[in-house]
């Protein structure tokens, strides 16, 4: 059970299907299932993929710091038309495709300190579920051969909609383009569950044919398959919401299993006030952002919004979270240089219980982080004061609680400096003397050489400090 969460405090988030927090309650006593939507793998990852992996991360390390034991499932989509396409455009093999920009995906959430799940379905190995699955949705009247394919019968589950909240009329209108056109289909609604083979491309044997399943059946086979039924938490961003997680559900339950207890999801971004969009030329990979900002940056950006308000990227937004990110590795520079990490101080269990009060509120990150950077003021209030022994309490409660929200403060390592101290000493007291007689160009130029022998200075309202330059491991 989770020995951490303080007592009379529950775990509760927004569930998307009820439209309201609901206490959690999980399938079984000190465990939680997850299952997250991971990408359909045919470009390079962009950053809505960095943040709905962040928030699934984020709950993943949350429930496993309170006591749970948590098993997480992501899957890869390695069967689409966007990946035979663009196998066919480079005439390659569509393996050629799903690794390679797999191996991008798993390296930049690598780089965003977000940890692999226990588990990582692919789609191409569960067609034989997939099959068994549609062939009982045909035997409970709701799916339909045509000539091109096998569909889903929307009208005869009457229960469609009900993660979106719509109409089958809203549906249809949302939906607009995302609709597939094909005159035998019932309803405009209707959606694939098998493709049958018309030109060259991958395929498996089916009783109606070679062919392939459709997306929305391959998340409902790997998902039962490894989590079982009623697992507790499913999602993914909300552009997943309809139509992708309305046909799991439909599909699900359609035959009869206990689908997902809880549905959650992240919301998408803005980039300088706009939607991220191809079509609006303002599209980021993951990789283009975490080469401009950092990792780093970039994740405490992510925290300093909560998972279901959108976040906005914009160079004042990165500033600010690279700023923040600046002052925690400044104290825990100045910590190592000042002291030595104590093994006998434990954390502050009040800001313990109130930073895990805040996380079972909805996850909230953004209040959570807050609370660090209180217990951070206090604890460079304490260094100037030379409290010691409070300094060392905050530093311990810092640094734990920040790799809860998957940030740690220890993988910052010094490089070495290739002047001595007294030298390093002597050019900032140049520097000053510079500054003092308004010789800003010289000034500039003694930074400049210090950098150049791996030393940093930092002017503040108290002086001048320096510290050898960091890097990550």
């Amino acid at each position: 059970m989770a020995e951490l969460l303080p007592e009379n405090t529950q775990v509760t988030f927004y569930d998307t299907k009820l439209r309201k927090n609901v206490d959690f309650k999980p399938r079984d006593e000190g465990k939680v299932s997850i299952y997250q939507c991971g990408p359909t793998v045919y470009d390079d990852p962009h950053l809505g993929h960095g943040r709905t992996a962040f928030t699934y991360d984020l709950i993943r390390r949350f429930f496993r710091y309170i006591g749970y034991e948590v098993t997480l499932a992501r899957n890869i989509t390695d069967i689409e038309d966007k990946i035979i396409a663009k196998a066919q455009q480079e005439n390659v093999e569509e393996s050629v495709i799903t690794k390679r920009y797999e191996q991008t995906y798993l390296e930049q959430l690598d780089s965003l300190g977000i940890e692999r799940p226990e588990f990582d379905p692919h789609a191409t190995e569960y067609v034989p579920q997939m099959v068994e699955l549609i062939k009982k949705l045909i035997e409970k009247d709701f799916a339909y051969e045509t000539s091109t394919s096998i569909y889903f019968s929307v009208t005869d589950y009457k229960e469609y909609g009900s993660l979106s909240h719509s109409t089958l009329d809203d549906l249809i209108e949302s939906a607009g383009s995302r609709i597939d056109v094909d005159e035998e289909k019932k309803s405009p609604l209707d959606f694939a569950l098998w493709k049958k083979v018309k030109q060259d491309g991958p395929s498996w044997p089916s009783p109606w044919g070679d062919g392939r399943p459709g997306w929305h059946t391959e998340c409902v086979a790997m998902s039962i398959g490894i989590l079982g039924q009623g697992f507790d938490i499913h999602g993914g961003g909300t552009d997943l919401v309809f139509p992708h997680h309305e046909n799991e559900i439909a599909q699900s339950c359609g035959v009869g299993d206990v689908f997902a207890k809880y549905w959650i999801h992240s919301a998408m971004l803005n980039i300088n006030g706009e939607k991220m969009s191809k079509s609006l030329n303002n599209f980021i990979t993951l990789k283009d952002a975490i080469s401009q900002h950092g990792p780093r940056a970039l994740r405490l950006l992510m925290i300093q919004t909560h998972y279901r308000s959108q976040i906005e990227v914009s160079d004042e937004s990165l500033g600010a979270a690279s700023a923040a990110m600046d002052r925690l590795d400044s104290f825990y520079r100045r910590f190592n240089r000042e002291l030595d990490v104590d093994s006998s101080a434990q954390i502050d269990e009040l800001i313990q219980r109130r930073f895990i009060n805040l996380l079972a509120n909805d996850f909230n990150a953004p209040q959570a982080l807050g609370l660090v950077f209180e217990a951070l003021r206090e604890a460079n209030i304490s260094l100037d004061e030379k409290e010691y022994d409070r300094v060392k309490v905050l530093f311990v409660t810092i640094v734990e609680l920040m790799q809860v929200l998957g940030i740690d403060l220890t993988e910052l390592v010094s490089t070495k400096a290739n002047i001595d101290e007294n030298q390093i000493l002597d050019l900032i007291e140049q520097r000053k003397v510079a500054r003092e007689t308004k010789d800003f160009s010289r000034a500039d130029e003694i930074r400049d050489e210090l950098i150049s022998h791996g030393v940093v200075i930092e002017d503040g309202p108290k002086g001048t400090t320096w510290h050898v330059e960091t890097k990550i491991k």
